[in-house]
This record gives C-alpha cells, structure tokens and sequence, in this order.
C-alpha cells in the first residue's frame, strides 16, 4: 500500500528531488498555475506509469515551487515541461532542475536533449541557449491555444 504523503519531506530544500505518482496533485495543480494548456492529475498519473517518464521537483514549505517532466529514451532525453511557481522564479529553481537532468542523462549515457518553446518564452529560451541548448527547427502552429509557433532546441552532451 502506498503512502498518500508527498515523496518529499516537509522540511525546505532546495535540492531537486525524483518525484511519483503520489506528487501528481501537486504537478498538476502547479502545472495548472504556470500553463495555459495544462495537463491533468491523471495524465500525470498515467504517466508515471511508464518507466520512460520522470519528474523532479523542488519544494518550499512543504509546497512544491518548481517541476522538470522528461521522457528518456536509451539515446535522447525530451524535456517536457519545466514549470516554477511565478512568485519563485528568477531563483535558480529552473536552471537547477535542468542541470541535474542533463547531469543524470548523460551519467546513464544519453548525449542528447531536445525540447520545445514558444519563441515569445524570452526567459526560458535565454535559459536554454546558456545550458547549451541551440536552435534546430521549427513546429509552425504548434500551440492550439494561440497558433504560435514552437521554437526545436538541441543540445549535445560536451563529449558527443
């Protein structure tokens, strides 16, 4: 039987921490918080199902203020979503979530990352492009909710 707490301990850290299908009411309600086009508690629950998908946090309070999704395959690591709670941002909180996952997948041998972002995403693209991304392409109309487009980023591990 599984415990219905968070997988993360109520005392504040800001050391991003794996979470799992029980952190999915909290994903989700701060997923809900910074996207317009936001998942929903079950389809972070399905998701969590699946071996491929990983989620790290960082919470504040016992609150969570910030959240990586991934998709990994043995070859390239998709970031999904990274979200931080409007009154968390600009402390690191992204740039920290990201690090370690391009830390842990190129550990496990993955030498690849790609995602997409709004080209009106200034901050998060700035991000990227200092982490190493690059721009590799364009999903015309990729966003239903504005019809905006959807900048590709590629990064390669240092030593790919």
């Amino acid at each position: 039987m599984h415990d219905p707490s968070p997988s993360f301990p109520a005392n504040d850290s800001a050391v991003p921490r794996r979470l799992d299908a029980r952190d999915a009411p909290a994903v989700a309600a701060l997923e809900r918080r910074c996207f317009t086009l936001p998942w929903t508690e079950e389809q972070f629950r399905q998701a969590f199902e699946h071996a491929a998908f990983a989620v790290s946090g960082i919470h504040e309070g016992g609150e969570l203020v910030a959240y990586l999704s991934v998709y990994h395959t043995p070859d390239e690591l998709e970031i999904l979503n990274i979200a931080v709670r409007a009154d968390r941002r600009r402390r690191g909180h992204g740039a920290n979530l990201l690090r370690r996952a391009l830390r842990e997948a190129e550990k496990s041998g993955i030498r690849k990352a790609v995602l997409e972002v709004r080209p009106s995403n200034a901050p998060a693209r700035g991000l990227y492009e200092k982490l190493g991304f690059a721009l590799a392409g364009r999903r015309r109309g990729y966003y239903p909710d504005t019809g905006e487009d959807a900048l590709i980023y590629v990064r390669s591990a240092p030593d790919a």
